[in-house]
């Protein structure tokens, strides 16, 4: 046997696992991903035995065995270099399983989470978010506190803020503003007002970054704008001179993952600091946009025999180097071949937001699935409810929370409401004194602190004569 093999007997059975990335996909709770790339465990036996065998297993095996080789892989590299020694100490002794104990504990804080932050490396928040249940997911997330600043301060206790997410087919103008002037009456885009074009012509590009920017300045909102293309893209835009606020990127947790979308570290920081150079931030200069998935490497084979969910989080190692404003897990995007149904979206998204929050990056989830997927809206409220629970940086604000354009269910302007209603959430602090300012919301007991006004803002008239 192998000197990195790892073994565990249970009763008369031992059970033997290749290496730590073998245990790691052994031990993930069951999703259909991990099947299709034939590293599930075989049985809930054999899964059970794996959990505990990764809770007895040190956190510094960790920095000793590397799940991709560094040679091979750039994203091991960064995760390996970037690794703080010092922020690691308080925690080096402990096992996977002292770890979970470690992070329930009513010891550990919101400062103490946010000083090991830069020590704990994916695999490790990884590891430990597969021996915890879901309700220790949501009370250690809930624990972490991660703020981010461009125009509105992100990520403040108490909060949750929405991506308003304007899209249409054919990228249309008046149909754009008519959702963009939806999403802001019902109190969304304190994240950002973030389209997802349907052309990535960069004439287009910069014609919605104009769009956009036309009514945040008109307006005087105080919230960002984002348009959903390509990097290389976002820098022709910038050298074409349009108002560029957050620079977006699809990434993943493999240097071949990432070169599947068109990227590489090299890449994404000159894209960072082009973004920076035109100091469009008023409150911050958190500059970056990052959407991840679980199963983006498996579809692109480029997971090394990885399971999907360790694949997640070392994308987040990927966003922590690039300081974003706003990381989002597309939980339910991909489909029903990586999460089938609504039990595995929901396990993922806790999952995601948990690791994420743990390596200190400001979490938000598009709670979502295809119209494949054996899902649907109940399923997709419960992950709401308990996202919002844990914390959650922010969600997504859909017209009818049916995008038309990416054809799936995510969640509405009103989903938004119910969660900070239910929660005794508010809206980013700038942008809650906008909503107030323009009467759109006054100082109230429902909507976390605000209520939504029942007449139309006379601000906002002119916008409707202009939509026809």
């Amino acid at each position: 046997m192998p000197a990195h093999a790892l073994s565990h007997t249970a009763g008369t059975v031992t059970y033997h696992f290749h290496d730590l990335k073998d245990l790691l996909a052994k031990a993930t709770p069951l999703r259909s991903g991990d099947r299709l790339a034939g590293v599930a465990a075989a049985t809930d036996e054999e899964r059970v035995v794996a959990q505990m065998a990764l809770a007895e297993l040190p956190l510094a095996r960790f920095l000793n065995e590397a799940v991709i080789p560094y040679e091979d892989d750039e994203v091991t590299r960064l995760i390996m270099d970037g690794h703080d020694a010092a922020a690691f100490a308080p925690i080096r002794h402990l096992t996977v399983g002292d770890f979970r104990n470690w992070l329930l504990s009513d010891a550990v804080d919101s400062a103490t989470l946010a000083a090991v932050a830069p020590g704990i490396t994916p695999e490790m928040a990884a590891a430990v978010s597969k021996i915890m249940r879901n309700q220790d997911l949501i009370l250690a997330a809930q624990k972490c506190r991660v703020v981010t600043a461009f125009r509105g301060t992100i990520g403040l206790a108490g909060r949750l803020s929405t991506r308003l997410q304007p899209n249409h087919p054919v990228d249309d103008a008046a149909g754009i503003a008519a959702s963009l002037l939806d999403g802001l009456l019902y109190g969304s885009g304190d994240a950002v007002i973030g389209i997802n074009p349907a052309s990535d012509h960069v004439p287009q590009v910069v014609h919605l970054l104009t769009l956009m920017d036309e009514i945040i300045q008109r307006y005087a909102v105080p919230t960002q704008s984002c348009v959903l293309t390509h990097v290389t893209n976002t820098l022709e835009a910038i050298g074409r001179g349009a108002p560029v606020d957050l620079v977006f990127q699809s990434i993943a947790g493999t240097e071949a993952a990432n070169r599947s979308f068109g990227v590489n570290l090299q890449l994404l920081a000159e894209a960072q600091s082009a973004a920076l150079s035109l100091g469009r931030g008023s409150v911050g200069n958190n500059v970056m946009y990052f959407e991840t998935g679980q199963g983006s490497a498996l579809s692109a084979n480029a997971h090394h025999g990885l399971d999907q969910q360790t694949c997640e989080v070392r994308a987040y190692a990927v966003a922590r180097r690039f300081k974003p404003l706003l990381v989002n897990t597309v939980v339910g995007f991909i489909g029903p071949e990586y999460l089938f149904d609504g039990k595995q979206i929901i396990r993922a998204g806790l999952e995601d937001h948990f690791c994420g929050k743990l390596l200190g990056l400001p979490m938000g989830c598009d709670v979502c699935y295809t119209n494949h997927a054996e899902a649907d809206q109940n399923d997709m409220d419960v992950l709401l409810t308990l996202l919002g629970v844990a914390g959650c940086t922010f969600v997504m604000g859909v017209p009818g929370s049916d995008d038309i354009m990416l054809n799936y269910q995510s969640t509405s302007f009103h989903d938004a409401l119910y969660a900070r209603r239910m929660l005794g959430l508010r809206p980013a602090p700038e942008f809650e004194a906008w909503l107030e300012k323009m009467q759109i919301a006054s100082a109230g007991t429902q909507g976390g602190g605000f209520q939504l006004t029942e007449n139309l803002p006379p601000v906002f008239h002119d916008a409707l004569r202009r939509l026809g």
